[in-house]
C-alpha cells in the first residue's frame, strides 16, 4: 500500500490536506499518551455512492472509521465482480469499514485524484489521507488479507471506530426494499469466466467467453466479456510507466500506441483512448489500420455502442474508411 501523489490531489474535491504528507504518521511512540476509545458512529448505511462534489463528507467520515474506495465503471464486468465481493466482505466486518463506490467515469477528479490507472481498483481513506490497496478482482482471501493490514494501519493512526446502522441499512442499496431485484445468475461459461477472472487466469476467461459466443453468437454481453479480458491479459504484468514510455519513444510503433490505449480505456479515459488510435489510423498501411480497427471495435464493445462517445468514434472511423 502506498500513498498518492498529492500533485494530484487538486480540483473541486479538496484533498489539499495531504499535500507534503509523505506518509501517515507510524505507531505512538514509547510513552504517549493512550488512544481515545473508540467510538461508535451511526449510519443510515455502510454503503455510499461518492462523487466529485460529496467525497469531502468521506474525508471527515475516516477520522473516526477507515474508508474503502470502490473505484468501479459500469462498463466492466470484473468491476461488477469486485463491487460484489467487496460489499460482501464489509458486511463481515460488521461496521468497522464502511463502502464508497466511485464511477471513475463519471468522477473525473476522484479518478485522478485516486489515480485510478485500471479498473477496477480499491482505495482507502484514513484520518483524511488516501491509501492505495489494489487493481483487479481479486480473489476474496487476498481482500480480506489486505483488510486485515489495513485494519493495523488505521489502529497505528487512531482510527478505531465503528458505525452502527439500524434496520437494513447495513445492505449495499440493491437490496433495499423497493429497489429492483437481484439479477438472474450468470449463464454457466460467464460464470467460469468470472471466476478465472478473480483467480488471474485470464487465459482461460478468454476460452470460456468464446465457449459462449460459439453457443450464441449473438451474445452480446460475453463478446463485451472478452473484449474486456483480452484488454486484461495484454495489460498483465506490464507498468504504467512502461507502457508511456514506450509509446513516447516511438511515436510509430502501432503495437505501444495500442497498449497506451488500453491502458486508458481501461483507466476510464475513453475519447484520449479512441482519439489516440483514430489520429494514428490515416499514417498507417493496410495490416496496421485492420489492427487498430479490431482493437477499436472491441472498445466499442466495452464502452457500450450505444455511448456517445462510441457513436462519435465510429463515425469518424467510417470517414477514414471510407
Amino acid at each position: 500500500m502506498s500513498q498518492l501523489d498529492p500533485a494530484n490531489l487538486r480540483g473541486a474535491v479538496d484533498l489539499s490536506s495531504l499535500v507534503n504528507r509523505a506518509a501517515l504518521p507510524g505507531p505512538a511512540a514509547p510513552g504517549a499518551a493512550e488512544a481515545e476509545p473508540a467510538q461508535s458512529l451511526a449510519l443510515p448505511s455502510l454503503f455510499f455512492q461518492g462523487t466529485d462534489a460529496n467525497f469531502n463528507d468521506f474525508l471527515d467520515l475516516s477520522m473516526t472509521v477507515p474508508v474503502i474506495v470502490d473505484l468501479a465503471a459500469s462498463w466492466a464486468e470484473p468491476s461488477q465482480q469486485l463491487s460484489t465481493t467487496l460489499e460482501r466482505v464489509i458486511l463481515d466486518y460488521d461496521g468497522t469499514f464502511v463502502l464508497v463506490t466511485v464511477d471513475v467515469d463519471a468522477n473525473p477528479q476522484l479518478a485522478q485524484a485516486f489515480q485510478a490507472q485500471s479498473v477496477p481498483a480499491a482505495a482507502a481513506v484514513i484520518a483524511g489521507r488516501p491509501v492505495q490497496l489494489f487493481a483487479g478482482a481479486l480473489p476474496e482471501a487476498q481482500i480480506r488479507d489486505v483488510f486485515e493490514q489495513l485494519l493495523q494501519l488505521a489502529a497505528q493512526n487512531g482510527v478505531t471506530g465503528r458505525v452502527t446502522v439500524e434496520g437494513d441499512g447495513a445492505a449495499p442499496a440493491e437490496a433495499e426494499e423497493g429497489a429492483e431485484p437481484q439479477p438472474e445468475p450468470l449463464p454457466p461459461h460467464h460464470a467460469e469466466a468470472y471466476e478465472a477472472i478473480e483467480r488471474g487466469d485470464f487465459d482461460e476467461a478468454i476460452a470460456e467467453y468464446k465457449l459462449a459466443i460459439a453457443q450464441d453468437p449473438r451474445d452480446t454481453m460475453a463478446v463485451a466479456g472478452l473484449a474486456q479480458v483480452s484488454l486484461l491479459a495484454r495489460l498483465k504484468g506490464r507498468t504504467t510507466d512502461e507502457i508511456r514510455s514506450a509509446a513516447a519513444q516511438d511515436p510509430n510503433d502501432v503495437e505501444a500506441q495500442e497498449l497506451v490505449a488500453d491502458l486508458d480505456i481501461s483507466g476510464g479515459h475513453v475519447d484520449d483512448a479512441f482519439d489516440r488510435l483514430l489520429t494514428l489510423f490515416p499514417k498507417l498501411g493496410a495490416a496496421e489500420r485492420d489492427s487498430v480497427r479490431a482493437r477499436l471495435i472491441d472498445y466499442f464493445e466495452i464502452v457500450g455502442v450505444d455511448d456517445p462517445r462510441v457513436m462519435k468514434a465510429r463515425a469518424r472511423l467510417a470517414s477514414l474508411l471510407y
